[in-house]
């Protein structure tokens, strides 16, 4: 628990004698204050209040409550973790209800007893550090079922949070992407993340089987409904019952089964080859495909009301060629795996190595760099897999790539700097806001930077 001259208040107040009140009233703890929505969101955006205390009447139009119901939902947008206790007029119960539907905290009528409000203050801080307190404590306990994907990545992160979100639900997700980025693995993510995690996940590649055999193989057959069906056989669908079942390269499911799949997702009952009668499953639907649906539909390859069943939430993953800094990242991984697998000891890559892995297309994308590390540790004379080990050239003039970190950050703080600029129409004031420094420093940024 923070200590409470650690604790952080925002006061937004906009008149200043009660504003100073109010500081006064709660000198226990680190407040903050501002009179209007900007800059308010400015101490948010610099601060991380975990409490906020805000008059619902701001400027420019303090006798409307317009710009305070604005100011709220843009904080919990911002910061949903943040606790807002709003401040009301005496008679003012119906915008006081409002408040609390939007997700506010608590309320309290003006005039107030600085003594109430202090005690539900230290209620709301306490109600917060329980809630990080309650995070931290399952993220220790429960390792996150993504846990095997590596990446550094900021677009592939953001697909993590996006499975992570969706998993609860019982939505039809399709994976998009090149052969080998992972599509299984997110697949097998987003089922060990959802309520169906202790129920069966179960995979079955379109591709893989012969269309006449498809049909069996996903829906089960009777006994006798055709020459070998000796026993009755339930299908992958029927056995995924209560879990999730994964459909790799949809896109080569014959055109027959796509009608059958189709009713299927639509009555979510199945019929088992040779029989008649209808059994209801209750199953979640994970596809992937490396192929472009909408260009399949185009031809008449693949239903087009079958893909708006398929694609209520659609992922797609980007190569491995366009996430920065993970070739490398999963190859110091990959070696260490495989070192302990073949019993090598410890092995590192060369810079030379590094630099080719860095440098390489991945045509094959994951599934390429690991057999490529398990060949290149197996291969390996020494501890030290070379540039000959890996079998990729540098696709460089042979001169050695230093990452300049000054540049990398003074590019980064260029173009947030250009952006805020933008956004604030040239205003500097408000570019500084934008961007939660002070003007002095937005001054010696741009001047360094050549901005003007």
């Amino acid at each position: 628990m923070s200590t409470e001259k650690t604790r952080s208040l925002l006061i937004v107040e906009d008149d200043l004698a009660l504003q100073k009140q109010l500081r006064w009233s709660f000198d226990q703890f680190e407040t903050l204050t501002a009179a209007d929505r900007e800059s308010a969101l400015t101490q948010i955006h610099r601060h991380c209040p975990a409490v906020v205390t805000m008059d619902l009447g701001l400027p420019p139009d303090a006798d409307s409550v317009s710009e305070g119901f604005r100011l709220l939902e843009q904080i919990l947008a911002t910061a949903p973790d943040t606790k807002v206790i709003v401040l009301t007029g005496q008679n003012d119960r119906a915008n006081a209800l409002r408040a609390i539907a939007l997700g506010a905290y608590d309320f309290f009528a003006k005039p107030f007893e600085p003594e109430l409000l202090a005690l539900t203050i230290d209620r709301a801080f306490r109600l917060h550090d329980l809630q990080q307190e309650n995070r931290r404590l399952l993220a220790t306990q429960h390792p996150p079922a993504l846990a095997g994907l590596l990446t550094r990545d900021a677009g592939m992160q953001k697909i993590c949070r996006t499975i992570e979100k969706v998993a609860s639900s019982n939505a039809t997700v399709l994976l998009l992407g090149e052969s080998g980025t992972g599509k299984e693995l997110l697949a097998r993510g987003l089922h060990e993340s959802s309520p169906r995690s202790n129920e069966r996940f179960v995979a079955i590649n379109c591709a893989a089987i012969p269309d006449n055999l498809l049909e069996s193989e996903l829906f089960g057959y009777e006994k006798g409904a055709f020459t070998g069906a000796a026993k009755t056989t339930p299908g992958k669908i029927e056995t995924a019952n209560g879990g999730t079942l994964m459909l790799d390269e949809i896109g080569d499911l014959p055109m027959p089964l796509q009608a059958k799949l189709l009713r299927f997702l639509q009555e979510r009952v199945i019929e088992r080859l040779g029989g008649r009668a209808e059994i209801p499953v209750d199953v979640r639907i994970v596809c992937a495909t490396h192929q472009d649906l909408k260009t399949h539909i185009s031809n008449g390859t693949f239903r087009e009301d079958l893909y708006y069943r398929l694609a209520e939430i659609v992922v797609q993953i980007p190569p491995l060629r366009e996430r920065r800094g993970d070739p490398a990242l999963m190859a110091h991984a990959f070696a260490h795996c495989f070192a302990n697998e073949q019993k090598r000891g410890s092995m590192t890559l060369s810079e030379e190595a590094v630099r080719a892995i860095e440098t390489h297309r991945w045509p094959g994308n994951v599934r390429e760099l690991e057999n490529c590390i398990k060949r290149a540790v197996i291969m390996a004379d020494g501890s030290r897999i070379t540039l000959e080990d890996i079998g990729l050239e540098t696709e460089d003039s042979g001169e050695v790539e230093f990452i300049d970190l000054r540049r990398v950050r003074d590019e980064a703080e260029r173009q947030a700097i250009v952006t805020a600029l933008g956004r604030a129409n040239g205003n500097l004031l408000r570019t500084s806001e934008i961007l939660g420094i002070s003007r002095p420093t937005l001054y010696d940024l741009m001047h360094r930077l050549g901005l003007k």
